[in-house]
Parts: C-alpha cells; structure tokens; sequence
C-alpha cells in the first residue's frame, strides 16, 4: 500500500495539474508572440491571453487550484530565479556615480504614486503596483509585491497592463528624446535603465540608440531590480503592522515578515556573485524566470474579474501616465544635476 504522505502529495499534484498545465499552455503561446513582438514580451501577452480566455469561459472546479497554484507559487518561484542574473560585480561596474539616480527615480516615484493615487482615489494595492512596477522594474517588480501585498488578480492584471502602454511609448519616445538633447551612449543607456520598465522594453529602446547605449542600459536595470529587496521588505512590515493593528493581542515575528522568494532571491543572487553560476547558464535561467512569470500571469488572467476593469475606470491609466512622465523628467533631472548627460 501507499505510505498516506506520498498519497496525500500524488492527490494534490493530480488537483493542481489541470488548472497548471492549462496556464502552461497559455504561456507556451504567449512567449511565441513574444518572440515574434520583443516589445510585447511573453509576460504581457500571458496576461492578455488569461483575460481573454477566462472571459470565454472561467476556470471551473478543476481549474482552479491549479490556476490559483500557478499564480502563487510559480510567481514567487520567478522571483527567485530573478536572483541569478544579478552580482555584486555588476553593480561595483554601474558605479556610485549612478546610485543617485536610481535611487532619486524611485523615491520621486513612490511618493508620487501615494500622492497622486490618493488624490485621484484609488485604492493602495493597485497604486502600490502601479507605482513600484514603474519605479522598479515593470512586471517583474509587479510578481515580487504581489504575493507580499496579497494584491488580486485584476489589480495585476491593470498594473501590468498600463505599464505596458507606457513601455511601448518609452521605446518610441525615448530615443527622440536623447537625440534632442545630445545624450552621450553611457547617458542615454542610464536614462533608459532607470526610466524604462521591463527589460525587453530596455533593451529595445537603448538598442535604437546604440550597442554601448544597450549594454550600459541592461547593466543598469539589473542593478535597479536589487530595490525589490527593501521595497519587498517594507511592504512586508506595513502588512504586518497592519495586522497588528486589527489583531491588538497579536505578535508578528520580524523573521515572517519576510518572505521566503525574497530570502532565495538573495541566496541565488549571493552564489551568482560568487561565481558558482557558470556564464553560460544565465541565459537559460533568464529564459527560464520569464517564462514562469509568464505562466504564473496567464493564471492571474485566467482568474481576472474582467467587470472590474469597468469599475477601475481610467484613473490607474492616468495614475500610470503620470508616474511615467515624472520618473522620466527625474531621470534627466537627477543626470543633469550630477552632471551625468
């Protein structure tokens, strides 16, 4: 007979399978579209996918654990491998000098997602990601606070949407912009590493510009994704303080407000530093990250209330435009000041 513990695991993997390998296959379709479509990406095109055939049909019974598995655990998974295209050796060659710049970009960012978000009422979990998606790094930074903020499907699937839209406008926008005003390839590199969210959409815009524009402008968004860590971290204890506050007899241990994808992040990106991952892995391990943000994007489409994009409205576009237009007059402003352009 079975021992009852690899029953117990062989009856879980048979509930989670069906709703997983269907979001897999979303997944497989959408990263062909975005190889097809760069600055579409496979991430976006999953969740547009999800949407679209959650609307045809929601996922049943059968479905759901799976999907819910897939926008959970696979989504902190990615997070992880996130981790391995990261070394401290990347970041000592960014140099201090562009410290100032990332880090001015994010703070203008997330004061002005809280301000403007408040003023134009929308509620905290889709300014959050609104804000830290453009501040940080688009959907990647989207699948890090996500599980740490509990946000919900249609929340993801309109912050990752409206960063898009801006994404693509950045890659057309941009290289005008640096033209204009003369921006040397280092300059314009740093400008769409802080400025331009998902790394295809970086990539696309710095290539328009040069191949030494694209190579600086890579190095530079790899180190910004290192801010998911002390954002994460703060996200995690204002959650915690808020349980707290509706639990007054309650204690929230420090070590759980951490989260565990945020913990391997660290690990994986410590050993990258050390040199234990071979060269010639980082580009499989990329490819394997954004194909599991992929599918765990197609689940969260798959679960998305597509009512509720009604009821948003258009104010977390106008939340995201004006994010946009603000981190990238920062970006020119902070290189000015430091006398980067």
């Amino acid at each position: 007979m079975p021992e009852p513990e690899t029953s117990s695991r062989a009856q879980r993997l048979g509930r989670i399978l069906p709703g997983v390998t269907l979001a897999v296959a979303i997944a497989v379709v959408a990263s062909v579209i975005g190889a097809f479509a760069p600055i579409v990406g496979g991430p976006v095109a999953g969740i547009v996918l999800g949407v679209v055939f959650g609307s045809i049909r929601r996922p049943g019974p059968v479905l759901q654990p799976g999907v819910r598995f897939a926008s959970r655990f696979v989504l902190q998974l990615s997070v992880v491998l996130l981790g391995a295209q990261l070394s401290l050796a990347q970041v000592a060659r960014v140099g201090v000098e562009s410290l100032p710049v990332m880090l001015g970009t994010l703070v203008i960012c997330l004061v002005a997602a809280w301000l403007i978000g408040r003023a134009l009422g929308i509620v905290g979990n889709l300014r959050t990601l609104i804000g830290v998606g453009t501040g940080i790094c688009g959907a990647s930074a989207i699948a890090a606070v996500t599980p740490v903020i509990g946000a919900v499907g249609v929340e993801v699937a309109y912050a990752v949407s409206t960063i898009f839209l801006f994404n693509v406008a950045a890659v057309i926008v941009f290289p005008l912009i640096g033209h204009a005003l003369g921006m040397s390839q280092e300059a314009f590199g740093l400008f769409a590493g802080t400025a331009v969210n998902d790394t295809s959409s970086v990539v696309a815009a710095a290539s328009t510009y040069g191949a030494l524009a694209a190579n600086h402008a890579v190095v530079v968004k790899l180190v910004r994704t290192l801010m998911i860590i002390p954002v994460c971290l703060g996200l995690a204890w204002v959650v915690g303080r808020r349980a707290t506050a509706d639990a007054p007899g309650r204690r929230v241990r420090v070590v759980r407000l951490v989260p565990w994808f945020l913990v391997g992040f660290v690990v994986v990106a410590a050993v990258n530093s050390l040199g234990l991952i071979p060269g010639g892995a980082h580009p499989a391990l990329q490819a394997a990250a954004v194909f599991l943000i992929t599918v765990a994007l197609s689940a969260i489409g798959l679960s998305t209330d597509v009512a509720a994009f009604r009821v948003a409205g258009p104010r977390p576009l106008l939340l995201g435009g004006s994010l946009w237009v603000i981190v990238s007059a920062a970006s020119l402003g902070l290189q000015a000041v430091t006398g980067l352009v």
